[in-house]
């Protein structure tokens, strides 16, 4: 936790930079917008379930791709999800993946640890090659996983190895929230007030991507300018409204949906009048609003 610590300011700066928000993947809905990218938004009731881990049959939590495809060599995103008092049998991953829980609870640990289980909003990261178990606990568990390159693989623990990065888990209460306009040098052009930032990983001062918390306060409207490559977003907790281009009517995006572009592109999103939302942000590049 001390490493993850020490790069939350960096966190925050990044998400202020984004005060709207967006994101992007394998959705239900794809078009291009005025500014020449492609826009996708999947809300949660439309996201497809097949099985994690098909060789375990109707044991395997439940995997929907939000973006990407975690069978290929490339980053992708997906949501999975838990019956209550799963635990899984120690194993292995080939990849190294983060996690940030949206329903529920989660615990994400060596198979000898004693539980930690994280609420929604909570982040963790797995290491590629270390011995874990997963367990959740609640009626309706889910969490967003991501990865930065594929395929996403369940092994065996005899399989273990140590690629010499170390596992985070990251409580929610343990978040360090920053007040999006005490932020000069990356304040975005329209009003951030009431907008608060989060870092969790990469260096926003780069080119790379980074990921992020951007929490929305009740009564937020704003729309987003992208021109980065990708820019992916997941709904957290709380509720947004997305407009598309052209449309007459929002759609809603409750915990576990996406939204995002790839190039170019304008996100218009709202939250209502009685409470704000928090997403997750995934983004190389400019935002600006």
């Amino acid at each position: 936790m001390t490493h993850a610590a020490q790069k939350f300011g960096w966190a925050a700066l990044c998400v202020v930079a984004a005060s709207a928000i967006g994101c992007a993947g394998t959705p239900k809905d794809a078009a291009s917008d005025a500014a020449g990218g492609t826009v996708e938004v999947t809300p949660a009731p439309e996201v497809a379930w097949t099985a994690l881990n098909p060789a375990r049959g109707d044991k395997s939590p439940g995997a929907a791709t939000l973006w990407g495809d975690r069978g290929a060599d490339t980053a992708t995103g997906f949501l999975v999800r838990f019956v209550d008092g799963f635990s899984s049998p120690p194993h292995i991953h080939n990849v190294t993946y983060r996690g940030v829980v949206i329903s529920g609870l989660v615990h994400n640990d060596d198979p000898a640890a004693a539980k930690m289980w994280m609420p929604p909003g909570s982040f963790w990261t797995q290491p590629a090659g270390e011995s874990h178990i997963t367990a959740a606990k609640g009626e309706y568990n889910v969490a967003y996983i991501e990865i930065d390159a594929g395929p996403y693989l369940v092994q065996p623990p005899g399989e273990a190895f140590d690629n010499g990065e170390r596992p985070v888990n990251v409580d929610a209460s343990n978040i360090v929230w920053l007040d999006a306009t005490d932020i000069a040098w990356l304040a975005p052009e329209g009003n951030a007030d009431g907008v608060e930032v989060a870092f969790l990983w990469g260096d926003p001062r780069d080119k790379e991507p980074a990921g992020m918390m951007l929490r929305l306060p009740a009564g937020f409207d704003g729309t987003i300018h992208a021109d980065g490559p990708a820019f992916r977003a997941v709904v957290i907790e709380g509720r947004v409204d997305y407009l598309k281009d052209g449309a007459t009517g929002a759609d809603v995006l409750e915990p576990g949906s996406y939204f995002g572009s790839t190039g170019a592109a304008s996100h218009a999103v709202s939250c209502g009048s009685s409470s704000g939302s928090t997403l997750y942000v995934r983004y190389a590049g400019k935002l600006r609003w």
